[in-house]
């Protein structure tokens, strides 16, 4: 089959688009309002993009309160979703008002960062704190209006449990990483292999 994303005419039940690339991860975003209110959201379209020095992102439909706490604030922390915090994840996921707390609505712990002024999970597995780098607007090639932004920050610091670490490595199996699918779906990380990049043979 085919079908052009921008006339929405797919012909299945539900839309395809986000059941295609996967798994995700799942960036587990904490903010502080300029109030002092924490804030705590997942958002499944995020990862990496530089390792030297290390940048990540995240991008939103429409403007949530994570984007317009960091804007404000300058800084927020991606915590990594293990297995084990998938329902607590998901209980933060509602649509609560700016002024609730997800940290005590979700009842999870947390912990100050070290080097921005923000809350973490206490349990995630890895917490990455983050400088606000830029917000870059999406503009369709339609020219329908558009409110999806793309957050890029830069990593400052870095916290992993020691519970993960195997031979001075982190071990995925130990982690458990979870990651968003299509629909409803999910997927938890709990082995791997590994596979040396070739060496180029000599003539």
């Amino acid at each position: 089959m085919f079908y052009d994303p921008r006339s929405e005419e797919h012909g299945l039940p539900h839309n395809p688009w986000m059941a295609l690339i996967v798994p995700r991860p799942i960036a587990w975003i904490s903010t502080v309002a300029k109030d002092g209110t924490p804030n705590l959201a997942p958002y499944s379209a995020f990862n990496t993009v530089a390792s030297n020095p290390p940048f990540v992102m995240f991008s939103s439909d429409g403007q949530k309160d994570s984007i317009a706490n960091a804007e404000a604030t300058g800084c927020f922390c991606v915590n990594i979703v293990s297995y084990a915090l998938r329902e607590k994840m998901n209980q933060s996921s509602a649509p609560f008002p700016a002024e609730v707390d997800e940290f005590a609505a979700a009842d999870l712990a947390s912990e100050p960062c070290t080097n921005i002024p923000c809350l973490r999970v206490a349990a995630a597995p890895v917490s990455i704190e983050c400088r606000l780098s830029q917000i870059v607007a999406l503009l369709p090639s339609t020219g329908a209006p558009c409110t999806n932004r793309v957050v890029f920050g830069e990593v400052v610091g870095i916290h992993i449990d020691e519970s993960v670490l195997r031979d001075g490595k982190v071990d995925i199996e130990l982690m458990q990483p979870l990651a968003r699918l299509g629909y409803r779906d999910y997927s938890v990380t709990n082995r791997s292999f590994e596979m040396p990049r070739p060496v180029p043979s000599e003539h």
